[in-house]
């Protein structure tokens, strides 16, 4: 799988941008392919930002219900990755 089919997009929320800009941590979170496992991303963040990762936490999100009119259904699972980088490396998301 290519790196760039691997990392959907980063996730630029309050919570993300909190973890991000904090003195010891610098972790990212982005959203990624469902069938990526953690060494697939650690190597997908590693060729495209130029960094060292130290770790890669991952979590599937459960799709939510949703209702329009009649009709109920659900929007797709996806999975979401926590990355924590090495030493002061930094990922520019701007």
């Amino acid at each position: 799988m290519d790196s760039y089919q691997v990392l959907k997009n980063p996730m630029i929320t309050e919570k993300g941008t909190m973890l991000s800009t904090a003195e010891k941590n610098k972790k990212y979170i982005f959203r990624v392919a469902a069938k990526a496992n953690k060494l697939q991303i650690k190597k997908a963040v590693e060729d495209v930002y130029k960094v060292k990762v130290s770790s890669v936490n991952t979590l599937m999100m459960h799709g939510k219900k949703r209702r329009v009119r009649q009709q109920q259904g659900r929007t797709p699972d996806w999975k979401k990755a926590v990355i924590t980088l090495k030493g002061d490396a930094e990922i520019d998301l701007t």
